[in-house]
């Protein structure tokens, strides 16, 4: 596959040397995509778990993934921008890593900044926990039409309303994006 991009694709073959890289280029480099190989391609790879933790570690999260070929896929790492927003399954394994005394001062830095803006106490639910919030399928009853449409959304999409609600910064936000929400599903409109 020809791959264009501003900034480097790299593999690493095990955590230690990415961790090494890491604690040489953290703060030279905008980011990189990780060349990450699937469990049965028979290269051996850094998995992206263990590439995430370290990571973070570092002060840099993950973003976007995208299918390479058929044995391996690229993940993007970047450092944490200014007001980057936590998850909370990030959050968790950043207290696990701060006990395991693996947090670089940069990834530490990044944690108490957060604490100190709020970011931290925001954090927002994965897909896997993230619920719909009572107002909002409240107000959405108000609308039968809507409701029902609501009802045939697949996790992805809410997933997305979920996390549009639950990560905006004001309570006027908050009630403008859940009305353009309700807006959609009230046309048959797909929000993600």
């Amino acid at each position: 596959m020809t791959f264009h991009s501003d900034i480097p694709l790299l593999p690493f073959s095990s955590q230690k040397k990415w961790r090494s890289w890491l604690s040489k280029n953290f703060d030279r480099v905008d980011g990189i995509w990780m060349l990450l190989y699937k469990k049965d391609s028979g290269v051996k790879s850094i998995t992206y778990d263990e590439a995430l933790e370290e990571a973070l570690c570092f002060g840099w999260i993950d973003g976007l993934r995208k299918k390479y070929d058929e044995k391996s896929y690229i993940q993007k790492f970047t450092p944490r921008r200014k007001r980057s927003i936590w998850s909370k399954r990030n959050r968790t394994k950043v207290e696990k890593l701060i006990k395991e005394g693996k947090m670089h001062n940069a990834g530490l830095a990044e944690v108490k900044k957060a604490k100190n803006d709020g970011r931290w106490d925001k954090a927002y639910d994965s897909h896997t926990t993230m619920k719909i919030p009572d107002d909002f399928v409240k107000e959405l009853s108000k609308y039968p039409e809507a409701l029902a449409f609501f009802k045939t959304l697949n996790k992805t999409n809410l997933y997305s309303i979920g996390f549009r609600l639950q990560t905006a910064k004001k309570p006027e936000t908050r009630q403008k994006r859940m009305q353009s929400i309700i807006d959609m599903m009230k046309q048959g409109k797909k929000f993600h």
